[in-house]
């Protein structure tokens, strides 16, 4: 199972045609006599074309090609908790390499729709304006959609740490390797670290690994949740994935799409959403994902923000104008929403949220109102309202990331602001 290199533009590599399938590992041999991993990506005219796991390797014509693993496959265990590996499963952070109980499909199991558990209650992310206003189902898929640098990282460390999830993975993907090492820092504290595992691969690998980590990640959460545990499942960021993707789509000769975005951008996006949520059988657990997306330039209408909040079950939207104003985190309440929240609340809460987001909508329609003075107070009952219980809103939106706030918290101080609806 091997062949010899006939062409490599620095990206994609081409050799001689040996029986192997896509999605396969194989070594290539360098000028300096170490071998460097390389994917299998496609065929053309009776070639296997691969791109190499590292960028700039001194690979020469006529240099050795050879199968290492089927790549159809990987490792899983609870050696992973508490533990930091990159997308072939290498540790990370500086201890052995976690022993494998087993391993499950890369690409996970199609599974029946009709054959899945309904969403059995909410789960506590530990943060009161998702608890409250947006209350995240057991099983739900979610989007969080925002810019640069408006709390989006954060965040995420919140939910990570006082979510009561029984295990919580985390994808790493395409993120600044600073980020990383921040993130592993803050939520892989002694009291969490035994539920936490963390897929991560930085901006600067291939852009295979990049996709395969977010793979492995989600196959890790697929083999704890048929263990029956309720898992949450992070991946930050989706964009960088579908990024990742177009680099290889158009490698392959993909023509572009919007934004240079190929076709297979917008199938591989569903196909790794839709592994996540409830599982199959009385004894399975759940997947809870929580998906980052980049608004590229805050620009909410780009084709992978567009996507994935066509397929998920509701998004949190952070505004960088409301960061600005030194509100965090900066969630957006009346742009966003939970499309399971209904299903899984009270009533009493519904209707409190619903009364809550009218009123942040009618003060921020009016403030520009407001501020050149022509507001007159008693001409609108429910925008005086809105102005009386502004610092009160803005006060349960804020939240410390130190401080966590739970589920029956939260919904108790939503109900005490807006009052009896």
């Amino acid at each position: 199972m091997s062949g010899r290199v006939s062409r490599y533009d620095g990206l994609l590599l081409e050799c001689d045609g040996f029986p192997v399938s896509v999605g396969s590992v194989c070594a290539v041999q360098t000028t300096d006599g170490r071998d460097v991993k390389g994917e299998v990506i496609g065929y053309s005219d009776g070639r296997n074309q691969l791109v190499l796991y590292e960028s700039g390797a001194a690979v020469q014509a006529g240099a050795l090609v050879s199968l290492l693993d089927e790549g159809v496959s990987v490792d899983v265990g609870d050696a992973y908790l508490g533990r930091v590996v990159d997308a072939l499963g290498h540790a990370l952070d500086d201890m052995d390499a976690p022993i494998a109980q087993g391993s499950v499909p890369l690409n996970g199991t199609l599974l029946n729709p009709l054959a899945r558990k309904l969403i059995p209650g909410a789960l506590d992310v530990g943060v009161r304006a998702v608890n409250g206003l947006l209350t995240i189902g057991q099983g739900q898929r979610i989007g969080i959609i925002a810019g640069s640098g408006v709390g989006k990282s954060v965040l995420l460390g919140m939910m990570a740490q006082y979510t009561s999830a029984d295990v919580v993975v985390i994808g790493l993907i395409g993120e600044r390797a600073r980020e990383v090492g921040e993130m592993v820092r803050t939520i892989m504290k002694p009291e969490t670290r035994g539920r936490i595992s963390i897929v991560a691969v930085p901006a600067d690998r291939s852009p295979l690994l990049r996709i395969r980590a977010a793979r492995r990640a989600t196959a890790l959460a697929e083999h704890f949740r048929d263990q029956g545990k309720n898992v949450l499942l992070i991946m930050d960021s989706l964009t960088r994935v579908a990024h990742a993707q177009r680099e290889i789509g158009l490698a392959l000769g993909e023509p572009p799409t919007s934004k240079g975005y190929p076709a297979s951008v917008v199938s591989m996006i569903p196909t790794l959403i839709e592994r996540a949520g409830m599982g199959v059988g009385a004894h399975s657990g759940s997947i809870t994902g929580i998906y980052t997306v980049l608004a590229d330039g805050d620009d909410e209408n780009d084709p992978v923000v567009d996507t994935a909040r066509a397929i998920l079950d509701g998004h949190i939207v952070l505004s960088r104008s409301i960061a600005q104003m030194g509100i965090y985190p900066a969630i957006d309440i009346p742009a966003s929403i939970s499309r399971v929240m209904g299903d899984i609340v009270t009533p009493q809460q519904e209707a409190a949220a619903r009364k809550f987001k009218k009123m942040v909508s009618l003060y921020n329609e009016n403030k520009d109102l407001m501020l050149m003075g022509g507001y007159v107070a008693g001409q609108d009952a429910d925008l005086d309202e809105a102005v009386a219980l502004w610092p009160k809103l803005v006060s349960f939106i804020s939240q410390n990331p130190g401080q966590r706030a739970a589920l029956p918290e939260s919904a108790q101080i939503l109900g005490a602001i807006v009052g009896r609806v």
